[in-house]
């Protein structure tokens, strides 16, 4: 009897572990390609999957204008332009924190918001005006409101939308200043 005890055990903990296996394998597939999990530094190596920053769109919708040309091609667009009517609420895409309110010439009224290890930088830009309340320094959750589409800055006044950047920041942690990253698969975009 004890033998047979012994055995059912290991065969346990084999399948215990086969499923381990299994359940990891799928939690990787449905990544991003290029996302990792950072394990080794204990920071993430890449965004995570990010909620769409515009109530009411869908990954569908998405297209991925990363990189086209803009300036008559003198450079290249380091985000995505997400169209929608002006007025539709604008999401936090992950938990993090307010860094900067800014209004610029090109980006309009803008926000930057930190991810929660400090390593990357979400920026809105050509918003209508910010929701009521928001402010520097202030945490903020996955879906909350930091503002509303519009067409200010550089956008064309006919043409509303929600230019949207991921920026790896560097070790200074500058919310201007970072690597472009581009944002479309984290977003749920697939190509077409």
């Amino acid at each position: 009897m004890p033998e047979h005890g012994v055995a059912r055990r290991s065969m346990s903990r084999r399948l215990a572990a086969l499923l381990c296996l299994a359940w990891a394998g799928s939690a990787l597939a449905a990544a991003p390609a290029g996302v990792s999990d950072g394990a080794a530094t204990g920071m993430p190596a890449e965004p995570p999957v990010l909620l769409l920053p515009v109530q009411g769109i869908t990954a569908s919708d998405l297209r991925d204008t990363f990189g086209d040309g803009r300036d008559g091609g003198q450079r290249g667009h380091e985000a995505i332009d997400i169209l929608a009517p002006t007025g539709t609420p604008v999401l936090a895409v992950d938990d993090g924190r307010i860094v900067k309110l800014f209004l610029s010439q090109p980006g309009g009224i803008t926000v930057y918001q930190f991810d929660p290890s400090g390593r990357f930088a979400y920026y809105y830009a050509h918003l209508e005006r910010y929701a009521d309340g928001l402010a520097e320094g202030q945490a903020v959750r996955r879906g909350s409101v930091l503002g509303y589409v519009g067409a200010t800055g550089n956008a064309r006044a006919d043409v509303p939308h929600l230019h949207f950047a991921i920026f790896r920041l560097g070790p200074e942690k500058q919310w201007w200043k970072g690597e472009p990253v581009n944002p479309f698969p984290y977003l749920g975009g697939k190509p077409p």
